[in-house]
């Protein structure tokens, strides 16, 4: 595996860190909608997420990641369509895939 590949999925072991982190600081799903700060740190880690998968999938397609195209689609959405994001597709992206 290349030296960039492996940087990438490190950044990805990270940023799913950060993202468990953060959300046992939210008591409920009504507090994380309320909760801006974490709200847009899961929104910042999502789109690293999907950068990162985007740029290894062009160089190793041939990497095994779960949710590939989900979390790719919702880094899209963020980065491009950020007026159409909602907490609960936040919410949603963050239990099903990236996992305590």
């Amino acid at each position: 595996m290349n030296n960039e590949v492996k940087t990438w999925l490190k950044d990805i072991e990270q940023a799913i860190t950060e993202i468990n982190s953060f959300i046992p600081e939210v008591k409920n799903f009504k507090a994380f909608q309320k909760d801006l700060k974490t709200r847009r740190a899961v929104e910042r880690n999502i789109e690293i997420i999907g950068e990162a998968i985007n740029r290894i999938l062009k160089m190793q397609p041939d990497v095994k990641i779960s949710h590939t195209r989900k979390i790719i689609d919702t880094r899209n959405r963020i980065i491009h369509g950020y007026d159409s994001v909602s907490e609960d597709m936040l919410g949603e992206l963050s239990l099903e895939t990236f996992p305590t």
